[in-house]
């Protein structure tokens, strides 16, 4: 068997549909993920999948995989990622994978496990792999069930969440696993929606479905200053991130939506502790311990915040890419649809037109991403580590490498997800930002003098 090694990564599986994917590859999957399942006394294992193309065949070959160790597939269709870690908690089983390329362009796909309604650390995840290798298998005769999860789900948040007055908003899907609830969930709170592109179609043929990136989102922000809307919400491919545009039109980026969640839980929940990734803005931290709170920073990636969450028995948790935990009044898990309401909720209860012109502000940029390769990235992460060499920072390492110098910070880490380097600035000025960023390309530039500008 032609196994891809790449495809096993930090949080989950991923990789190119039939390419790397293969019906071998995948049906050996299923006999892991089913031997592992029975090891821990689950006999029944939840598999959902979003609208992927690719993601009937796979769910196929997957189930294939699964019922050939004895263990049973409890199927329940086409769902976002976060309905699939509902029904975690909810159906017979509380183990499983939902079958998603999540934000990654078409032809990508793969698989987010949870056991015990935990996410797979990468240990686990390598356990997988090794057990793939050397063909560890139990081996028996399963079958399958069906089940309707998203009703319930529905149901749940409706019941979940009150707006203290009516909103008009504008969602945008991307064509994305959100396409199958979201306006509903949120017509039913009272909200008047204007819904772009919630049709499912795996080819998202209008927008990559990434609401992180500006460009992807530009459409919602026509529709919310056409519509003179109280705000926007986004959903990535498969709906566990939250994109927010203002009424102004502006990105709402996910650590100034954490700075609102947090004051607002922190009213509620004094001195809980809030986990956040090193991708996220100072003022996060800082706004946190204003309003009481104790601030915790966290590598990125959602297996590590749900980790760290639970460590620390931490109330919310967020990372800049969008995915938001609620640990309050929910259980823990990244849930785009369900922060989206928590948004409203905020929104609804703010007497200005506007709550985002509230939070405070420094020049930052969105994520960056240099083009590298999964062979690559980690030792350029190691190299630009030993040629660091500045007098009065403070470097935090947990997650390749943040500088904090005196007037800002600047990031650079690999991706867990995908072939590139993510980098973030932010600083008091331009000028500053300017200076960091520079300072950052040097060191990349005696690594790799064809380094990409950014």
């Amino acid at each position: 068997m032609l196994l891809n090694e790449n495809i096993f990564r930090a949080n989950d599986i991923r990789g190119i549909a039939f390419e790397d994917l293969t019906e071998e590859v995948v049906i050996s999957l299923g006999k892991a993920l089913g031997t592992e399942s029975l090891q821990r006394n689950q006999r029944e294992f939840i598999i959902g999948r979003d609208g992927r193309t690719s993601s009937p065949q796979l769910f196929d070959w997957l189930s294939r995989g699964v019922q050939a160790t004895g263990c049973d597939v409890i199927n329940i269709g086409i769902v976002p990622s976060p309905v699939f870690y509902y029904a975690t908690f909810n159906l017979a089983s509380s183990s499983g994978t939902v079958i998603t390329g999540s934000h990654n362009p078409s032809e990508y796909n793969g698989f987010k496990i949870l056991f015990n309604n935990k996410s797979t650390s990468s240990e686990e995840i390598q356990s997988i792999k090794k057990r793939i290798k050397n063909k560890d298998f139990l081996s028996g005769k399963g079958k399958t069930t069906n089940e309707e999860v998203v009703n319930s789900y529905i149901e749940e948040i409706i019941g979940n969440i009150t707006l203290s007055k009516p909103l008009n908003i504008a969602i945008d899907c991307g064509n994305g696993a959100a396409s199958i609830l979201a306006k509903e969930v949120y017509e039913n709170l009272g909200c008047k929606v204007n819904d772009l592109y919630c049709n499912l179609d795996g080819n998202f043929p209008n927008h990559h479905p990434d609401p992180s990136k500006p460009e992807n989102v530009k459409d919602l922000v026509d529709a919310v200053l056409t519509n003179k809307l109280d705000v926007g919400l986004a959903f990535d491919g498969d709906a566990d991130r939250l994109g927010v545009i203002s009424p102004k039109g502006e990105m709402v980026f996910p650590d100034m939506q954490m700075i609102l969640f947090s004051d607002f839980i922190l009213k509620k929940h004094p001195s809980s502790k809030i986990v956040f990734d090193v991708k996220c803005s100072k003022l996060l931290e800082e706004s946190i311990v204003r309003s009481g709170g104790i601030p915790i920073m966290s590598k990125t990636g959602h297996t590590f915040i749900k980790q760290k969450i639970r460590e620390k028995e931490a109330i919310l948790g967020g990372e800049m890419s969008g995915h938001i935990f609620f640990n309050d009044r929910w259980p823990g898990f990244d849930d785009g649809i369900y922060a989206g309401a928590r948004m409203l909720e905020i929104i609804s209860e703010y007497k200005e037109e506007d709550i985002f012109s509230s939070l405070p502000r420094l020049i930052s940029t969105p994520e960056i991403n240099l083009d590298s390769n999964d062979d690559e990235k980690f030792s350029i992460i190691d190299k630009f580590k030993e040629l660091v060499n500045f007098n009065d920072v403070k470097i935090i390492d947990i997650d390749g490498i943040r500088i904090e110098f005196e007037k800002g910070w600047g990031l650079i880490r690999a991706s867990n997800t995908s072939p590139v380097l993510v980098l973030r600035f932010e600083a008091n000025t331009n000028e500053d930002l300017v200076d960091i960023k520079n300072k950052f390309k040097e060191i990349l530039i005696q690594i790799n003098p064809d380094t990409e500008d950014f």
